[in-house]
């Protein structure tokens, strides 16, 4: 059945392994972390493995270089194999399991880190490594299985991933007292454009907010957690989530009501890829423990 695979030399799991991390770090010189001899070594198990295949498997692209779709396809072949066997080898040596989870810096701090540091996370003696990631990031790496689970904010995502929600939340503006003098001077200050706002453009960027189209902001930042840090010296206002809110909210902040805004639902949805499911059956408990966890503080 496979006599052809080894009817010949240049296929192994450390010229795979190769593919791989000169696949994710964009170059061979990036992968080799400059070291020439490592450099050379990639070059040539690369070559090796194209030789193997007759097939181009990576090509220059601008000052690095990427995998063709040959290599690409190659690679999703060889994750999906060596998570397999690494799998296995952890079974076989009763070793703990460790899941990687992409998410915004808000979601991670307001809720999954409270699901992971919490007690029932801890007698399950499962390791995770929670990274900060943006939409388009996470779908792509749970593709390609560099990313176990994933949090994003669209309903929508590419097949073969696959989605659940995990709950609704709505965006309300800040506006500090020492800022404006009450919510309808605060409005038409937002709607001249001449209001100070610091904006957390990164979590933004997935949601159509009317008033926010084209606003030049006086701070742009990364998170809601910044843009809340940021109001609370009181010179600028914000747009924060319902389940944030400034410190001191009632005695120097109020909060002004946008129609436009206010009737719009924002969720959370908790992504993976089925793939893994099959590939690690311990996921599937890791997964439902997730959703459980999150779903149950968004709600409450």
């Amino acid at each position: 059945m496979f006599e052809r695979l080894f009817s010949e030399s240049g296929l192994s799991l450390d010229r795979l392994k190769a593919l791989l991390e000169v696949g994710a770090a964009g170059s061979i010189a990036k992968a080799a972390g400059g070291d020439p001899v490592r450099q050379s070594q990639y070059s040539r198990q690369i070559k090796e493995l194209e030789d193997f295949f007759r097939a181009k498997l990576i090509e220059r692209y601008g000052k690095g270089s990427r995998l063709t779709q040959n290599g690409k396809e190659l690679a999703r072949i060889s994750r999906f194999f060596l998570l397999g066997l690494s799998n296995f080898q952890r079974g076989c040596l009763t070793e703990g399991q460790m899941f990687r989870i992409g998410a915004s810096a808000t979601l991670i701090q307001r809720f999954l880190l409270p699901v992971l540091t919490s007690p029932r996370a801890a007698q399950t003696g499962v390791r995770y490594t929670v990274e900060i990631a943006n939409e388009d990031e996470i779908e792509r790496r749970l593709h390609d299985l560099t990313l176990d689970f994933g949090v994003v904010t669209r309903g929508t995502i590419s097949r073969p991933l696959q989605l659940k929600e995990l709950g609704k939340w709505r965006l309300n503006l800040w506006v500090p007292k020492a800022l404006q003098r009450n919510e309808r001077s605060a409005m038409q200050a937002l709607n001249e454009r001449r209001l100070p706002l610091a904006l957390a453009a990164q979590e933004l960027d997935s949601f159509s907010v009317g008033p926010l189209k084209d606003y030049e902001a006086c701070l742009v930042c990364d998170s809601f957690l910044e843009a809340k840090a940021a109001i609370e010296k009181e010179g600028l206002a914000t747009f924060l989530p319902d389940f944030l809110i400034p410190d001191q909210s009632s005695k120097t902040f109020f909060r002004v009501s946008i129609p436009t805004i206010d009737r719009q639902a924002f969720q959370y949805w908790f992504a993976w890829n089925p793939r893994l499911l099959r590939l690690n059956p311990h996921a599937v408990r890791r997964r439902d423990f997730l959703l459980d966890g999150l779903s149950n503080r968004m709600v409450g």
